[in-house]
C-alpha cells in the first residue's frame, strides 16, 4: 500500500488498484488520474468536487464511487458510477476492503445543521489507513495502523485531535485537514500533537508518498 498526501484531506492510496479519498476542491486534480475508485466522507466542497470528480467519470467510465447516499445526491449526473455507503458496511474498492465508521460530521456550531459524515478503515491484508472525514470517531475494536488526524478546522480544536489520536491508539499519525492552516500555526499544532499524541507524528506537504 502507498499513500500520497495531497492538499488538505485527498489521500490517493495505490495497490492492486488506485483508490482516491476525499477530492475536494483544494486539492489536486491529478490525484484523480486512473483513479478505479473514489471514497467520500461528506458533501462539503473541501471533501468533494463535484465537478472534478464528474470529469474523472467521463475519462474513465469504470470508476466507481462510494459514500453515504446523501452525499450522492450531489453526484446525480454520474448516478450510475455510484454506490451507497451506510455505517458499519463493509466493501470493496479498487481491490481494497473498506469499513465505514461513525455517520455525522463534528459539531460546528448548534446553529448549524449537522450533516452525515463516514469515516473509512481501508485495508489491504497487510497494513491499514483510517480516514475520519470531519470527525474524530473512534472505530472501536479496530486496530489502527496509520491514522489520518485532522488538524485544523471550524469545528475543532487541537486539543481534539490529540485526545483522537490518542483514543485510536495508531501505529502513526499523519496530519490531514491541513489547507487553512499557515506555517507558524501549523508548527504550533503539530509541536502538540508530536509531544503529546502519544504515537509517531508527521505533518506531510503534498506530494509525499508512504509506504
Amino acid at each position: 500500500m502507498r499513500v500520497t498526501k495531497f492538499t488538505h484531506a485527498c489521500l490517493r492510496i495505490e495497490g492492486a488498484g488506485v483508490l482516491v479519498i476525499d477530492p475536494g476542491e483544494f486539492s489536486e486534480r491529478s490525484a484523480l488520474d486512473g483513479a478505479d475508485a473514489v471514497v467520500i466522507t461528506h458533501e462539503h466542497f473541501d471533501h468533494l468536487n463535484v465537478a472534478a470528480v464528474t470529469a474523472a467519470v467521463a475519462d474513465r467510465p469504470d470508476l466507481r464511487i462510494f459514500a453515504h447516499e446523501e452525499v450522492l445526491k450531489k453526484l446525480g449526473e454520474v448516478a450510475e458510477a455510484t454506490t451507497p455507503v451506510a455505517p458499519g458496511d463493509e466493501f470493496e474498492a479498487a481491490g481494497f476492503t473498506l469499513r465505514a465508521y461513525g455517520g455525522q460530521h463534528a459539531v460546528i456550531h448548534p446553529y448549524i445543521p449537522r450533516i452525515v459524515n463516514l469515516g473509512y478503515l481501508i485495508a489491504d491484508g497487510s497494513t491499514n489507513v483510517y480516514h475520519p472525514g470531519d470527525s474524530f470517531f473512534v472505530p472501536e475494536g479496530a486496530t489502527v495502523d496509520t491514522l489520518c488526524v485532522p488538524l485544523n478546522a471550524p469545528w475543532m480544536k487541537v486539543a481534539e485531535a490529540i485526545e483522537f489520536t490518542r483514543a485510536v491508539k495508531p501505529g502513526r499519525a499523519f496530519a490531514i485537514h491541513d489547507g487553512l492552516l499557515n506555517e507558524r500555526g501549523a508548527a504550533v499544532s503539530d509541536s502538540h500533537l508530536e509531544n503529546f499524541s502519544e504515537t509517531r507524528y508527521r505533518h506531510l506537504a503534498p506530494g509525499t508518498t508512504l509506504d
